[in-house]
């Protein structure tokens, strides 16, 4: 559940080999992935708001064991003033391996488990308490992710058909992220370096975050669709009839 949350989300998959046909240097590629979701960034060349098909792979380290999952993610952005780090509203609908959503309007966060006919209702100020450097900042971030984390290639620094691979690791102690791989999209690239353009296309094709204790997820986006103006009405959770519903106490979320 945790790892669900990661999002952010990213990429360990290896291509075959083709050759490069533009090379791009680190700083491009990191602003590449930053500007579009910077406060300061023109609208025109912003993302306010993305949805996408998502598949995930997650692997437990010690007990060799992998679980597969896929379904359908919104996510919208809303820049306040005189704040870095915009409001962040998502979505998560998982098909696979069991139905689940995952939604918040940015102040309150729903997990609804049909299987176990309960939803667990949260503040984000509690959850972010609850989990010190909590990964979810990699959502509310996206535009400061140097802050946040030092940045580097990834060993290949890209996959079989361009794209680029980044290495992550935070810059204080997380109990949840280790190191996170991001695959960078070259097509999103070459509209920076090319056309001094942002905002076009979603730059992050994948995500891979790997705990301390050696856990894995993978998140891979495909059929991205940016800025349609996703209603706000997307991120309020209908409470289903009869559900149990646990809220978490400051010791702890409970999943």
């Amino acid at each position: 559940m945790k790892a669900v949350l990661l999002l952010a989300a990213s990429l360990l998959l290896v291509f075959p080999t083709v050759g490069l046909t533009e090379n791009a240097s680190l700083n491009d590629v990191v602003e590449t992935l930053e500007r579009p979701f910077r406060a300061e960034t023109p609208r025109g060349e912003a993302i306010q708001d993305f949805a996408a098909d998502f598949s995930q792979l997650s692997r437990l380290a010690s007990l060799d064991r992998e679980q597969r999952g896929h379904g359908r993610v919104e996510i919208r952005f809303q820049h306040q003033a005189g704040s870095s780090s915009p409001l962040t509203q998502f979505r998560w609908e998982y098909d696979q391996p069991n139905h689940q959503e995952i939604v918040s309007d940015g102040e309150t966060l729903w997990v609804y488990m049909p299987e176990n006919n309960q939803v667990i209702q949260s503040t984000i100020d509690t959850t972010r308490e609850a989990q010190a450097e909590d990964p979810m900042a990699f959502l509310t971030g996206l535009g400061n992710l140097s802050r946040d984390f030092s940045i580097d290639w990834a060993d290949p620094n890209h996959d079989g058909k361009g794209n680029y691979l980044l290495q992550l690791r935070p810059r204080r102690v997380s109990a949840l992220i280790s190191t996170m791989q991001i695959t960078v999209d070259r097509e999103a690239v070459i509209d920076l370096t090319r056309k001094n353009l942002s905002g076009q296309r979603l730059p992050i094709i994948a995500s891979s975050v790997t705990d301390p204790n050696g856990n894995t997820t993978l998140i891979e986006f495909s059929q991205a669709r940016i800025n349609r103006g996703i209603s706000g009405t997307s991120f309020r959770f209908s409470m289903p009839p009869g559900v149990d519903v646990v809220r978490p106490t400051d010791q702890g979320l409970g999943y």
